[in-house]
């Protein structure tokens, strides 16, 4: 039979999706990339925000209507089936069957249940497993998630309830993957958890997140290594020079920080402050000339006042963050947010995402203008529809996320070539360069 997939949300949720891919595979189904063509469709799901919530429904009501051609099983995994899959299993009865989180550990019985397929003997064949998986993100870059779940407890989110606690893979487990992964040739390791810095504390008693980095410095292979989701209150001076002293870590930050105001953060259940976090930007900066910082900020949260608001809009022109992204507060069921009475107006959310927005807009560029006539170490990836330019990133963009650097076409030159480049005009979230002979 022919099977396809569609993958929603975040990395972490990607890398359950190639795992499954992988049981998949070992089964002898074949693999498809269009929908019209499977006769089983299976959607990871997301359930983060609203938006995602509805993104996923959206989706799920779109992929039934392949029921009424070739596709004979839908089936729906992830998040949301997580969070309400009593209500889904009651309002979208087109789907076959709904598998939550906690029930991953049997999540290959229930399918070979629904479609009668005979499972292999061999228990390594039925069960998700990090090292066993299809890598769907090209020959360039693979993740590698080093931890599941989140004990942060962040009032505003609902993760702790979705994925449960925070757990830490065994450093062992963790090197091994990477080494097959450096193995199939991959020149970019990404690595993950909803919270890296916090590695290690649970099974190690500390975090051990620039120990693990140093030890994956040294598997041949790989060009760059990232680490992305830093909360700053774990940022430690060790990951700092670990960072700075190791040729193959990118010098990049990505550190979530939400907000600034000492009251909304508080409010929040963040584990920092202004001045901590503060602090820790110009230690980075101290230390490593040339990093690239990236963050998210949340507008809207409940009780967050105009001059809540307006201590956030200055600390973002003193930041001057190369990466932002911004969300509106999304009231999610069950959270400790969800029950505070001091909404915000939709419209006073757009507003302040809209201010934040056009500022970073206005930061990227500068901040970007001051690297023309640079010239940096480049990836190609790909190439522009009309075929004038190369698409290519240098360490200062986490793929499928950041900008990209457009290159003038003048040679033919292989896809996973790294070549020298030197900026010569700006985009507001792009570059464009000329490759260095």
């Amino acid at each position: 039979m022919k099977v396809g997939f569609v993958s929603l949300g975040c990395t972490k949720n990607l890398v359950v999706t190639e795992e499954v891919i992988e049981i998949f595979k070992k089964h002898d189904f074949e693999i498809v990339n269009d929908a019209s063509q499977a006769e089983i469709i299976l959607i990871n799901t997301c359930g983060f925000i609203e938006s995602a919530k509805q993104e996923a429904i959206d989706t799920i009501l779109e992929m039934a209507e392949y029921k009424k051609r070739k596709c004979k099983y839908l089936i729906v995994i992830g998040c949301l089936v997580e969070r309400y899959k009593e209500d889904l299993e009651k309002l979208i009865p087109e789907v076959d069957l709904f598998i939550s989180i906690k029930e991953y550990g049997s999540l290959w019985e229930k399918i070979q249940n629904l479609i009668g397929k005979e499972s292999k003997r061999d228990e390594k064949y039925n069960i998700l497993d990090f090292e066993n998986r299809v890598i769907t993100t090209g020959e360039n870059y693979a993740y590698l998630k080093i931890a599941e779940g989140c004990s942060n407890n962040c009032t505003y989110c609902a993760i702790p309830y979705i994925q449960g606690k925070y757990i830490s893979r065994k450093k062992e487990d963790i090197i091994n993957e990477a080494k097959e992964l450096a193995k199939k040739g991959f020149k970019e390791l990404v690595v993950i958890a909803q919270d890296t810095t916090k590695y290690g504390i649970d099974i190690y008693g500390r975090p051990a997140l620039a120990e693990l980095l140093q030890e994956l410095c040294k598997i041949e292979g790989f060009k760059w290594i990232r680490f992305l989701y830093a909360y700053p209150e774990t940022i430690t001076d060790e990951l700092i020079d670990v960072v700075k002293n190791n040729d193959k870590i990118c010098k990049y930050f990505d550190m979530p920080i939400q907000h600034i105001s000492n009251k909304v953060l508080k409010r929040m259940n963040r584990k920092s402050d202004k001045q901590s976090i503060e602090n820790t930007i110009s230690k980075i900066r101290k230390e490593i000339p040339n990093v690239i910082l990236r963050t998210t900020l949340i507008v809207g949260f409940p009780g967050e006042t105009k001059e809540d608001f307006d201590e956030l809009y200055e600390f973002v022109k003193w930041a001057k963050f190369d990466k932002l992204g911004t969300f509106m507060y999304s009231k999610e069921d069950g959270t400790p947010a969800a029950k505070l009475k001091e909404q915000i107006h939709p419209m006073t959310k757009k507003s302040r995402y809209n201010k934040i927005m056009q500022l970073q807009k206005e930061i990227s560029k500068k901040n970007l203008e001051n690297k023309l006539g640079n010239t940096y170490e480049c990836l190609i990836e790909n190439a522009s529809f009309d075929g004038k330019y190369y698409i290519g990133r240098t360490y200062m963009d986490v793929p499928d996320e950041d900008g990209v650097i457009f290159i003038k076409k003048e040679k033919e030159i292989p896809f996973g070539t790294f070549v020298n480049c030197k900026i010569v005009d700006v985009r507001d979230y792009d570059l464009i360069g000329e490759i260095e002979n």
